[in-house]
């Protein structure tokens, strides 16, 4: 309760700040791509209207293929703040002089998601272990490079954890955002594909219920923490207080008509969200840690000490971080 309470008091003196803030003439909001652009942007324009509205300069949203064209947006100053993943946050983070700020949570309050393997409900694919027969006989459909629950949570918990790689074990190995993955199942173009909870069971099975019909989920991973929301770093300071007052606020303050409104608007982002909460860059540390578990593993396979030691030494790092921080919140 102190928490919630510090947090409101907090708030509400930036908002004081907020009134004398001096905008850039316009702000560039990145959105990763989970689906086809039209559908984001559909998702997306009552959000952005509102934050227009809020700041007083024009809110554009910023689109790209692949994660990796956010990233760069936020890298050369065409990104001023953005949607990632936990993974291309840390790309973001480390590359591009971003900086976490606030964190997503779903309608219903939970902070968290989960990665799966799904496959067609006819494939005769039933488990986890029924990939790992690694035969060489199926099709793999694989996320992008920088999501957390498309590529690195699965590239953890199924590949190196169990010494394999996707190449080990498929004739053939494709990639694609989650909703490609998604339909490329239900409609008999691969065999297994990497997803996750928010795509299939919120955007899928509202969205497209002859898709979901045909999918069935055989694994399904530890709970991720939800999508962290990130700025440019050197971003104006008077901007950065204007935008967080607004993003801090948008549906949980003000007459409870405007609220009902901006909740609305909430549920129909992405999988359904609810007001955001406060975070920071260390809501990345255990992502991170999974990461350098990764190099560790395979620094051990190619029996690299060195490279051992360097990942061991980072793992120790960012253990020490995550104790600092504990449970307590980012």
């Amino acid at each position: 309760m102190f928490k919630k309470i510090a947090a409101a008091v907090a708030v509400s003196l930036i908002g004081v700040g907020a009134a004398h803030a001096e905008m850039p003439k316009q702000i560039n909001f990145g959105i990763i791509s989970t689906e086809s652009a039209s559908a984001l942007e559909k998702s997306f324009t009552p959000f952005l209207e509102d934050m227009e509205k809020s700041l007083g300069v024009p809110v554009k949203p910023f689109f790209a293929s692949d994660y990796a064209g956010v990233i760069e947006g936020m890298r050369f100053g065409k990104v001023d703040l953005a949607w990632f993943g936990n993974k291309s946050a840390i790309v973001a983070v480390d590359r591009a002089g971003g900086e976490v700020f606030a964190q997503t949570i779903k309608d219903d309050g939970s902070e968290g998601y989960h990665s799966l393997l799904i496959t067609h409900k006819d494939s005769g694919i039933n488990s986890l272990d029924d990939v790992l027969k690694c035969d060489k006989t199926k099709t793999f459909g694989n996320g992008d490079p920088n999501s957390t629950s498309g590529f690195a949570i699965p590239g953890y918990y199924v590949w190196a954890l169990n010494n394999k790689t996707p190449e080990d074990c498929f004739k053939r190995v494709t990639r694609s955002n989650h909703e490609g993955n998604a339909l490329a199942v239900a409609n008999g173009k691969v065999d297994v594909a990497t997803n996750n909870t928010e795509s299939i069971y919120a955007r899928l099975q509202k969205n497209n219920m002859d898709a979901f019909k045909n999918i069935k989920e055989i694994w399904r991973s530890p709970l991720i923490p939800s999508d962290p929301m990130v700025w440019r770093k050197e971003l104006d300071s008077d901007a950065k207080q204007k935008i967080y007052y607004f993003i801090m606020q948008y549906g949980r303050f003000g007459p409870m008509e405007k609220v009902k409104h901006e909740r609305e608007v909430l549920a129909n982002l992405s999988d359904g969200w609810g007001p955001f909460l406060a975070s920071s860059n260390a809501q990345l540390l255990d992502v991170r840690q999974i990461e350098a578990f990764k190099k560790k593993l395979k620094a051990e396979q190619a029996g690299d000490k060195a490279a051992v030691a360097e990942a061991e030494a980072e793992l120790k790092k960012l253990k020490e971080m995550a104790g600092i921080v504990g449970k307590a919140g980012y």
